[in-house]
């Protein structure tokens, strides 16, 4: 019996699901207990670096292929937000390494663990894509909604209570800038949903 392949997208755009999975999973994990900043940087660069090569697949594809089983428009713009999101991931990890931050604080701990969480919607949802499961994507671009709203209200208690409490100038400027690079990669997740929704309305 022949088993029938998985079509170059669908399974490039779950590998790349895959990674951001693994890469908010070992982010958090770190995140809560950062011990080595440089590895902690490399690795989530490496991850980054990864999701890059399967958006050059992703490319590459579109432009040899003739019967694409999506809109190349939707396929393009589904690979470049989520790419998004292990951009974001990565450029707050480097920022612990360029500003010498080694104590993440609450707000940074729990922005990982939304991350981490929108990280395995994602997935989910992307794995349904591949099996055309439509209308079952929508619990999870419902879900990512909402954890972007707990983003959003999360990045006002940490702005609160940053100039509240931090004197420091520096030490101010490096905490804003890492919390709302934090609040962009949930937008970025919010976008994916996004997408996804845009993709059920033109197919199903």
């Amino acid at each position: 019996m022949r088993i029938k392949k998985k079509d170059i997208f669908f399974e490039t755009l779950e590998n790349m699901a895959d990674t951001i999975v693994q890469a908010a999973d070992y982010f958090a994990e770190q995140i809560a207990s950062l011990q080595d900043i440089p590895q902690f940087t490399k690795t989530m660069k490496d991850y980054e670096n990864k999701c890059d090569s399967y958006t050059h697949t992703i490319i590459t594809e579109l432009n040899k292929t003739f019967i694409t089983p999506l809109e190349r428009d939707d396929i393009m713009d589904l690979t470049t937000t989520m790419d998004d999101v292990m951009d974001g991931m990565e450029a707050c990890a480097s920022r612990f390494d360029m500003y010498h931050l080694s104590t993440p604080d609450k707000h940074i701990i729990k922005f990982a663990s939304i991350l981490r969480e929108c990280a395995f919607e994602i997935h989910k949802a992307i794995h349904l894509l591949s099996q055309k499961k439509l209308l079952a994507i929508r619990e999870h671009t419902i879900r990512l909604n909402d954890l972007e709203n707990q983003g959003d209200d999360l990045m006002r208690d940490c702005i609160r209570e940053l100039f509240a409490t931090v004197k420091d100038p520096i030490e101010l400027i490096k905490r804003k800038e890492i919390y709302e690079r934090l609040e962009s990669t949930t937008d970025a997740c919010e976008d994916v949903a996004n997408m996804l929704e845009s993709i059920i309305m033109s197919n199903s």
